[in-house]
């Protein structure tokens, strides 16, 4: 048996281009429909759904500060996020989830102040607001103290069997600090 009498439907699709029937074929990115004319005709309808900065929604009464035309909701491949209607003539995009700031101190650079971002699989991460220019990232929740076997400026919050844990930040020392009696007492 033949791959096309394996797709062979009795509601056969058209090709808009040239009135062909539509077949299913195969390719790197995965099974696709194509006209059955092809290489004459290359018509291509993809089963995956649209996630190029498609329009979700139309934002009635908003309107972009840049050009004055509508905003629209959009999805695109790292989520959704606003964007002017008359994009590419507009480029203006606003994102939709502001990063949190921790109003701790980078402990690279010093100079600005760790955010909590997501990255485009959804994981959470902390970084320095002033990316590009001090790449510092943490995949832990961040604690503002100081280690007291090599005093680095930052502490992180981890998860272990024995309940949460504080360590040092650093990744050369990486030490449990001990949590103070204080901070004990106000958890229970």
């Amino acid at each position: 048996m033949t791959k096309t009498a394996l797709f062979a439907g009795k509601n056969e699709e058209v090709c808009p281009e040239c009135g062909a029937p539509l077949v299913i074929r195969s390719g790197k990115q995965g099974p696709f429909k194509g006209c059955s004319r092809y290489p004459e005709c290359t018509y291509i309808l993809s089963f995956k759904p649209q996630s190029d900065g498609h329009v979700v929604k139309v934002l009635e009464g908003q309107y972009c500060p840049q050009c004055n035309e509508t905003l629209v909701l959009r999805q695109g491949r790292y989520g959704m996020f606003i964007g002017c209607s008359s994009y590419p003539a507009c480029e203006y995009i606003a994102s939709i989830d502001k990063p949190d700031e921790t109003h701790i101190a980078c402990p690279q650079c010093k100079d600005g102040k760790l955010l909590q971002r997501k990255s485009r699989y959804g994981k959470v991460f902390h970084s320095c607001d002033r990316y590009p220019e001090c790449q510092f990232t943490l995949n832990h929740t961040p604690v503002a103290g100081t280690c007291a076997v090599c005093n680095y400026p930052l502490l992180l919050e981890k998860r272990t069997s024995q309940g949460v844990r504080l360590f040092c930040a650093s990744k050369l020392c990486g030490k449990q600090v001990p949590i103070d009696e204080s901070t004990d007492k106000n958890e229970e």
